[in-house]
């Protein structure tokens, strides 16, 4: 059995059925995904399962969006590069 939820959204606030790419639900989960992930709210690797993604590959593509996938306060990134 799989768990999953379901989200319901005006359709009035979606672009055109038209305008909607074939992997719209792909993009929505990604989306979802690196916000989460962004917020600290939840792991790369928990953001990968949740967009089909492996950890890395998730990692990757949140990078190529803008995502910033480390985040290395002041004394952290000091030690990282000393």
């Amino acid at each position: 059995m799989s768990n999953t939820l379901t989200i319901e959204l005006p359709v009035a606030g979606l672009p055109s059925a038209a305008e909607l790419p074939a992997n719209f639900a792909d993009e929505v989960r990604f989306l979802i995904a690196t916000n989460l992930f962004e917020q600290d709210r939840i792991s790369s690797g928990k953001a990968g399962r949740l967009c089909g993604m492996g950890r890395v590959e998730f990692l990757l593509a949140a990078s190529r969006s803008d995502v910033p996938v480390v985040d290395l306060r002041g004394d952290e990134l000091a030690e990282e590069f000393s």
